[in-house]
């Protein structure tokens, strides 16, 4: 009997790991481990809603069931960086690369884990490579603004072009048809680095006017337009 694949959407946000909110969209079917997947699918839901402990019980469990099951790599990696454990997240991102060498979501998600750890040149080289295999539109645009927010708000200086996050945040902005919140923050970031406040103003405005904007969002949203207000720009590694 065949097996129909099974559509899974995994929900990346901006507080997890790398930024944007789009959903990931990964397709699995035949020999799927059913109980692994359903642990997944749980600690999925559990990280959406902010709580971490169970998350992680859930994804080690769907490990336990299949070693093998790499979504649940994946988003035990997205647990380890809200725990604070980025060397954690870096394994496990890259056995999920072994196993599966076509998901640039988890290179992604193992950039922004290096940058967490200050290894801004490592995970900028990762994200160019992403941006030169050409990912789908998504994907793409999820690339770009992350090379567009490092290039716009990183501690270290030598890493900073804000003319260069402008245009990168914007061609993401561009490809998704400005309805992310995340790419037009970045957007505002890139002009604050620029030093054209107005316009930082203007586009974190936009995006705290964007539909369905989470809670999370809007609170980090309105401190970067305070600081833009101030004409100060942002500095984090993610």
């Amino acid at each position: 009997m065949t097996i129909a694949p099974v559509c899974i959407l995994l929900a990346i946000f901006a507080a997890m790991d790398a930024r944007g909110s789009l959903p990931i969209i990964i397709e699995y079917g035949p020999g799927t481990n059913m109980i692994a997947r359903k642990f997944w699918e749980d600690a999925e839901a559990e990280l959406k809603t902010g709580d971490v402990e169970n998350a992680r019980r859930n994804v080690d469990a769907a490990l336990r069931s299949d070693p093998k099951f790499w979504p649940a790599l994946y988003t035990r990696a997205k647990v380890f960086l809200r725990q604070g454990k980025p060397e954690l997240a870096i394994q496990d991102c890259g056995e999920a690369l072994r196993q599966y060498p076509a998901f640039f979501e988890a290179a992604l998600l193992r950039a922004s884990a290096n940058a967490a750890l200050g290894r801004y040149a490592e995970s900028l080289k990762e994200i160019e490579h992403v941006i030169r295999i050409r990912p789908r539109t998504t994907g793409l645009a999820r690339a770009l603004s992350d090379r567009a927010w490092i290039r716009a708000v990183c501690p270290d200086p030598s890493f900073r072009n804000g003319r260069q996050a402008i245009k990168d945040a914007t061609a993401a902005c561009k490809i998704m048809s400005w309805d992310d919140e995340d790419m037009i923050d970045t957007l505002a970031a890139a002009y604050a680095e620029s030093g054209d406040f107005d316009s930082a103003v203007s586009y974190e405005e936009r995006a705290l006017a964007t539909k369905g904007i989470s809670a999370n969002d809007s609170k980090v949203f309105q401190y970067h337009l305070a600081l833009f207000k101030r004409h100060q720009p942002v500095r984090s590694s993610r």
